[in-house]
């Protein structure tokens, strides 16, 4: 499908948001998924788009953490294995719902993902003994990739929450460890999507150059003043985001939430 100018610049202003949101605390999902629905594109299609497009965002922030070493390959390589197959399975599930129900579950998912932004605990700046081993981080971040491959929004967040309560780490040192764990559930998620020819690859690109501007960005706030700040920006964006959804009263979403 073919979208004007002003709508290819729109969906790269919220990818660029969407990046610094992403590398400083996760759940830029939230604004670029709504964003790409509400310029028509289809559910499925825009999960797809937004993880072309995220892919390079979060590849960018890695690479940030990485240079100032951030990043702890050697203890998080099966971790992110583990987060690539979970996306991968994901991801195809996905391809094979009924998209009916799925156009009715992305805005409970949305509002669900809302209120974990409001009412998770805030996560501290200092290293703490690990409550669980590796193993146990395994199958969490597999599960958590499933998720990330079948819809997206809040994975990061979900991530850095289970890094600092369950496994001692430091807001930055957690949300540095996310990006590389994100990267590899979103390149399974894209990959998979890419086979079932769900991305649109011109809208995507397009918005992936605004998204890696923004991961350098927030990465670069991240390490300087956390990710906490971001919490009540990326909670008000979401929501009238969602607002903006549900006024179109020719998108799916709208007839689902007033039961037409």
């Amino acid at each position: 499908m073919e979208l004007g100018l002003e709508v290819l610049a729109l969906l790269m202003a919220v990818a660029f948001v969407a990046g610094v949101i992403d590398a400083m605390a996760g759940g830029g999902g939230l604004l670029t998924i709504p964003a790409l629905m509400a310029a028509g594109i289809p559910p499925v299609a825009a999960i797809a788009t937004n993880k072309l497009q995220s892919s390079f965002g979060t590849a960018s922030a890695v690479y940030a953490f990485a240079r100032k070493g951030r990043i702890d390959f050697r203890r998080f390589r099966w971790p992110a294995v583990a987060a690539f197959i979970g996306s991968a399975l994901g991801a195809w599930v996905l391809q094979r719902l009924d998209p009916t129900f799925l156009e009715g579950f992305i805005p409970v998912l949305l509002l669900l993902m809302v209120v974990y932004f409001l009412v998770a605990p805030k996560a501290s700046e200092e290293d703490r003994h690990s409550r669980l081993g590796t193993a146990s981080l395994i199958v969490i971040v597999a599960v958590i990739g499933f998720y990330d491959g079948f819809f997206g929004p809040g994975t990061g967040s979900f991530l850095t929450t289970v890094l600092v309560a369950l496994f001692g780490m430091g807001l930055v040192s957690a949300t540095a460890h996310t990006k590389l764990l994100n990267l590899a559930s979103n390149v399974a998620a894209l990959a998979t999507l890419v086979i079932g020819g769900q991305v649109l690859w011109a809208v995507g690109l397009v918005m992936a150059v605004a998204s890696v501007a923004g991961g350098q960005v927030g990465a670069r706030l991240a390490m300087r003043v956390g990710g906490r700040m971001i919490r009540p920006l990326l909670v008000t964006m979401a929501l009238l985001l969602i607002a903006k959804l549900l006024s179109d009263p020719d998108n799916p979403l709208t007839g689902f939430v007033l039961g037409r």
